[in-house]
């Protein structure tokens, strides 16, 4: 069956760096739990990272997948590729957080792993989770990853199709994603027609959206419809989980 796992930090990632010497304390923790529930029929992985509180102009959301038995080994040891070669260059880097947060990815906050045990579709890339709806505000990007055994994926995706949707494939992951944003898409409108109405400048609203965003119903209104077997993670930009 498939894997999921989730780390969220607690502590800058100055404080991790101190006591453990070294960057990579929730990439490492990430990369154990997954490794935990690694098994013979799992054929790809996907990892997905937020990290909190960056300047306008920082990518903020990594997401790295791979398909294949060795998934797990192939992600991670492209990640740590990067961090040796810092190590090779420039040393002293691996200890300044404010510039591993700002140019280097996985140097974050939230840590969402996916192993997949395919049951629907290829064994592609294409198909590997975490599933990742980009926008520009902050609090409507989502991320996405699950193990799903929907029984009305036909029903679910005929409702996408009458909201004036338009949904690229008719995969259960897919459409529970994009049901998702559907009802993330009107809690962000609801606020944001509130807070502008109460004179808020649309900078100051995007944080207030951050802090006011209702997770619980965005998802109860989302599943209302959902019929079958299905455990379900998520991000969502802002660092909401």
């Amino acid at each position: 069956m498939c894997g999921i796992a989730m780390i969220r930090l607690l502590k800058p990632l100055d404080y991790y760096i101190k006591k453990y010497n070294t960057p990579l304390y929730g990439i490492n923790k990430l990369y154990l739990l997954m490794e935990k529930q690694h098994n013979r029929g799992q054929d790809g992985a996907g990892i997905a990272h937020i990290k909190f509180d960056v300047a306008p102009g920082t990518r903020y959301i990594n997401r790295s997948r791979a398909v294949g038995s060795l998934a797990i080994k192939e992600i991670f040891a492209k990640i740590n590729s990067r961090f040796e070669e810092i190590y090779k260059k420039n040393p002293e880097c691996l200890t300044n957080s404010s510039w591993l947060k700002k140019n280097v990815p996985y140097t974050g906050e939230l840590f969402l792993g996916h192993l997949r045990y395919g049951t629907y579709g290829g064994n592609n890339i294409e198909n590997c989770h975490p599933f990742l709806r980009q926008n520009n505000w902050m609090t409507r990007n989502l991320v996405v990853a699950g193990n799903f055994n929907l029984t009305n994926v036909d029903e679910l995706f005929n409702q996408l199709v009458e909201l004036g949707q338009h949904p690229k494939e008719k995969a259960d992951t897919v459409t529970v994603m994009e049901k998702i944003g559907h009802f993330l898409d009107e809690e962000n409108e609801r606020l944001f027609k509130r807070f502008k109405k109460e004179g808020h400048s649309n900078e100051a609203i995007s944080n207030l959206i951050g802090e006011h965003l209702d997770v619980q119903k965005i998802l109860k209104d989302a599943s209302k419809k959902w019929d079958g077997g299905y455990a379900v993670t998520g991000l969502f930009g802002h660092g909401d989980a």
